[in-house]
């Protein structure tokens, strides 16, 4: 798949594209819907599926704090056929007008012949552009303009904002729902006190980034990916109330019983499945390791009821 992180002219055929467009954080369902539709025009009309998004410093409150690692991002849209994708930074482009953007981005960059968005789309300056100027100006200018209705879940739209809620509140299989995938992290793993080794249960220690969402902090059901293996797993995340000062960061702690491998500096991935319980502060450390065995164990179970794939 070829990458831009500014705007240029892509490598796309003379024929032309079809081009999904939105932020794609999470590359949930509805994501998935548009970016799939593009594929598929792309298909049946011998184009170039490509996708164009934008990239958010960490700091920034547009979109919300981010459900993927870029790295994933990437791999899931690869995955699902995307050729061509282009990612500049928001400052680079804020300024178009709705008209720039389709004619010096989208046609410009792209040679775009189809465009594909959600019916919630907004583009150009101080989102001048709506669906429906996206239809006037595709109809101006011979191009073809595919709106995908929105992804419903539970009865209500599927939204980055509504798996960012379910996550804060620990309803995991919701947001995965909603996601079309578990929600994962793959942070590099960082030296801790290496008080979980002394207590039985050494843990891989992850931090999250600036900009990123957290999930409610408590234990849960995961797995991990090591060396191209699934293994059930116990993850904690918060600020260990057990052993840490008040005040300490938030840390994110798995248990993988029987490994015993060295992975600092690595990123393996961890799937979360359910919630367990809350973050709670423990008289003794044998009940801090009474805790995690006992969600290592109904990690254990619960894949033997759903065995890894």
């Amino acid at each position: 798949m070829e990458v831009a992180q500014q705007m240029r002219a892509m490598a796309v055929p003379l024929q032309g594209s079809a081009v999904a467009m939105g932020f794609f954080d999470g590359v949930h369902k509805g994501h998935q819907a548009v970016i799939q539709t593009a594929v598929e025009a792309a298909r049946r009309q011998g184009l170039a599926p490509a996708l164009f998004t934008f990239r958010l410093p960490p700091e920034s409150r547009i979109k919300g704090p981010r459900l993927l690692p870029t790295e994933e991002k990437h791999r899931r849209v690869a995955a699902m056929g995307v050729q061509h994708y282009m990612a500049p930074a928001f400052e680079e482009f804020r300024s178009l007008t709705p008209e720039q953007f389709v004619d010096d981005l989208l046609v410009g960059c792209f040679r775009a012949k189809v465009l594909c968005c959600g019916e919630n789309f907004t583009f150009g300056r101080n989102k001048a552009g709506n669906v429906e100027v996206l239809e006037q100006l595709c109809a101006q200018r011979g191009l073809t303009l595919q709106v995908v209705p929105m992804q419903m879940f539970e009865g209500r739209p599927v939204s980055s904002t509504r798996i960012r809620y379910a996550l804060l509140h620990g309803d995991v299989p919701a947001a995965n729902a909603m996601l079309g995938a578990p929600y994962q992290i793959d942070f590099p793993v960082q030296r801790g006190k290496g008080l979980g080794h002394t207590l039985g249960f050494p843990t891989l220690n992850q931090v999250y980034p600036a900009g990123f969402q957290t999930p409610e902090e408590g234990v849960y059901i995961t797995r991990t990916l090591v060396d191209g293996t699934w293994y059930p797993s116990a993850t904690g995340f918060g600020r260990r109330p057990t052993v840490s000062e008040e005040g300490a960061a938030a840390t994110c702690e798995t248990f993988i019983p029987g490994f015993d491998g060295q992975l600092y500096g690595q990123r393996p991935v961890v799937e979360f499945y359910a919630f367990l319980e809350p973050s709670r502060k423990f008289a003794h450390l044998d009940d801090l390791t009474a805790c995690v065995m006992n969600a290592a164990e109904k990690a254990r179970k619960y894949f033997d009821a759903a065995p890894l794939r």
